[in-house]
């Protein structure tokens, strides 16, 4: 008999696990909940989620609610009684009374080894601090912030260059056949799930805009990872003669010696001083209200000062 279950997710990242799951033997998706459609673009048309589309051309149910804890939720739910519920980047809490309902209960698929990283934002934080390694983690879902126990983990390094979005979908790619995997084996009670150790957890909060904003007294790799983990918002960035400036650029070899945030053209390239005695590279600036220009065009334009600084 087939495992009847529903699928809880919303953005693109939730996506190959749905796709996955629709073809595994043995698991029936009853139905899928998202979130609503919302406006998106300049236009501000009313959009559909990503797991939505995929959920309807495969002809699925779709069931979408402003707010997951409400009782049209509750009585959606309870009338499916599933065996379990896949919960993947779905974006609300999900209050008790519903965690108790499917057998199996809610299993999640989080982009971290978990406990590091719990929380809304793992990919970019992993990023951010400079980790070399991560992976994706299958747990069951319980009253707390990504606190559940954990089921079944896949590792894998990251890249030198990579970025958050970059990350995100090899994850996501991972995440797939491990839900899979995690379903099948709970089903059979091939699986001991084991508590995890609060004394190692981490916080991955949601990015805030003023988090972009660069302090140029950090070291060139460290500025290079916030680069690479806010892409792509709200991207790293900082002043340049009073208007904000989005910048990209990576770690440079360079003798000189310059303040923190000293900006300088030379040898074909533009280069910020940073911390340690460290340079970066501009590779691409972004003006405010401007298009995004190559930083060697930014320089020539701008006729750049001795001795100017980026974020005076």
């Amino acid at each position: 008999m087939a495992l009847r279950i529903l699928f809880c997710g919303t953005p693109e990242f939730a996506v190959p696990s749905l796709r996955a799951l629709l073809a595994a033997p043995g698991i029936s998706i009853e139905a899928v909940i998202t979130q609503p459609d919302r406006p998106r673009g300049r236009g501000q048309d009313m959009a559909s989620p990503p797991v939505k589309e995929v959920a309807l051309a495969a002809g699925l149910h779709v069931f979408q609610a402003e707010k997951i804890r409400g009782e049209s939720s509750q009585e959606f739910i309870a009338k499916v009684k599933p065996d379990a519920i896949v919960i993947i980047a779905y974006g609300q809490i999900i209050p008790a009374r519903l965690i108790e309902i499917p057998r199996l209960g809610w299993i999640n698929v989080h982009a971290s080894l978990l406990p590091k990283y719990r929380g809304a934002a793992p990919i970019q934080w992993a990023i951010i601090n400079g980790e070399t390694r991560t992976g994706v983690t299958t747990m069951r879902i319980d009253a707390g912030l990504d606190t559940g126990p954990v089921l079944e983990t896949t590792e894998l390094a990251i890249g030198a260059d990579e970025t958050a979005p970059e990350l995100s979908r090899r994850l996501a790619e991972v995440g797939a056949p491990l839900i899979v995997s995690t379903l099948g084996k709970l089903e059979r009670g091939e699986i001991t799930a084991r508590a995890q150790d609060n004394s190692l957890a981490t916080l991955a909060r949601p990015l805030k805009k003023e988090d972009g904003e660069t302090d140029w007294s950090l070291s060139a790799q460290e500025i290079y990872n916030r680069i690479r983990g806010l892409d792509p918002w709200p991207g790293a960035f900082t002043t340049f003669r009073g208007q904000v400036m989005q910048f990209w650029g990576e770690p440079a070899l360079n003798s000189e010696h310059g303040e923190p945030g000293a900006i300088r053209a030379t040898h074909g390239e533009v280069l910020v001083a940073c911390g340690g005695g460290t340079w970066l590279a501009l590779s691409d600036v972004k003006l405010e209200g401007r298009k995004r220009i190559a930083a060697r065009d930014f320089a020539n334009g701008a006729r750049l000062l001795p001795n100017e600084k980026l974020g005076a």
